[in-house]
């Protein structure tokens, strides 16, 4: 059986205003994962971060 992580490697993460992260969702592509990043990202909310990681690579 695989590791759900080798499977769907790319997270999307949200940063809120006060700092908290969160996993938006699992991807299996970089550009699938980047898609959905770049759509919310758009929405206009004002103090909301979000970006594209590989599982295991976090971002400080």
């Amino acid at each position: 059986m695989n590791d759900s992580g080798s499977v769907l490697p790319w997270l999307v993460v949200r940063q809120d205003d006060n700092g908290n992260r969160y996993r938006v969702g699992r991807y299996a592509t970089k550009t699938e994962a980047q898609k959905i990043a770049d759509s919310l990202d758009g929405r206009g909310r004002q103090q909301q971060l979000y970006w594209v990681e590989r599982v295991g690579q976090s971002v400080q």
